[in-house]
């Protein structure tokens, strides 16, 4: 068994609804088990800074439909530094913190790694970025809730554009990986979806657009904002040539897609994972995520979700072409 007696936790990188249902978990399922446990502010900036408090049954009582994150998120440069992480370890020692629950994207799986390697402490990664692009679990705490937030937007848009008979290209988030874009295609009956998997060809897909919308001429074309055609208002500059006397407009969903309350699923995610992650660590492990594979959690090394490569499925991609009338 550990001797872990105190347990620090951070949310780091872009904030994600459902870290703060998270962090409740966390702590109630540490102090549960007689632990200490203490919230860090925005990552490992305010670690560096000794922003560092004991949090109490109290602290987070009411937060688990809250979005963005009690703890805060911020970037650091001084972290990235020796200087900067040595001073982080040593207001951790003073605290006498034990180990740590990183709630995070890879950025913050791989910072986590970096102080372990220098200082050995243990630490436990739980996946939370509306992106899904964590390899090593099915889904990442967020993420379903931004797609949620997403498919909402959409068919308000679809109203406008279905009334005035216009092509709306909607620009969703997600850097490097399409999953929120291909899924929220899927679920709002969008006719095209652009993400960064698959190689996008203007002229075909000016050509999709015709053929979709003969005797309508109205359309929903959701763009991942990594597409490496560009962006939703970039891609419709380009077809516009090939799109004579088309109402074509843009949309960009931007920053509403990380806020708004946590929806059932990933309350319950960000919970299951939460609890997980202390009894982990007070088995003795460390430098472990936790995904969900399915309807079961799974532990891997922490090193998947920072090296792994994480990709669409062909099926969803097939399932979308097979889904678009030609109206």
């Amino acid at each position: 068994m550990s001797e872990v007696k105190r347990i620090g936790v951070l949310t780091s990188g872009g904030d994600s609804p459902g870290m703060n249902a998270c962090i409740r978990a966390v702590v109630k399922a540490g102090i549960g088990k007689g632990l200490k446990i203490l919230g860090i502010e925005d990552g490992y900036k305010g670690m560096i800074e000794n922003r560092i408090k004991e949090l109490s049954y109290k602290d987070v009582n009411n937060v688990i439909h809250l979005g963005g994150t009690i703890l805060g998120t911020a970037r650091s440069d001084a972290f990235r530094t020796v200087e900067g992480r040595q001073k982080a370890i040593t207001n951790l020692k003073a605290h006498n913190i034990d180990a740590l629950i990183l709630i995070g994207g890879d950025g913050t799986f791989a910072g986590g790694m970096t102080l372990t390697n220098e200082f050995d402490i243990p630490i436990i990664g739980l996946p939370g970025t509306i992106d899904n692009d964590i390899h090593g679990t099915d889904f990442t705490i967020g993420y379903d809730t931004c797609l949620n937030t997403v498919v909402e937007a959409v068919d308000k848009i679809r109203d406008t554009a279905s009334s005035h008979h216009r092509v709306f290209f909607v620009e969703v988030m997600g850097r490097a990986s399409g999953y929120i874009a291909l899924n929220s295609a899927i679920a709002s009956g969008a006719e095209s979806v652009l993400i960064p998997e698959t190689v996008t060809d203007i002229p075909t897909l000016a050509k999709e657009i015709k053929e979709q919308n003969k005797g309508i001429r109205s359309s929903i074309i959701i763009v991942a904002e990594g597409d490496e055609e560009g962006g939703a208002k970039e891609i419709m500059e380009k077809v516009k040539p090939y799109l004579k006397g088309y109402d074509l407009r843009y949309s960009i969903l931007g920053h509403i897609q990380r806020g708004g309350s946590p929806s059932a699923f990933d309350r319950i995610l960000a919970t299951r994972m939460g609890v997980k992650a202390v009894e982990l660590l007070l088995e003795g492990k460390k430098s472990l995520m936790i995904g969900q594979i399915g309807r079961d959690l799974v532990v891997r090394n922490i090193l998947e979700g920072t090296t792994g490569t994480v990709s669409n499925d062909d099926l969803g991609i097939e399932l979308l072409k097979s889904l678009l009338t030609k109206k």
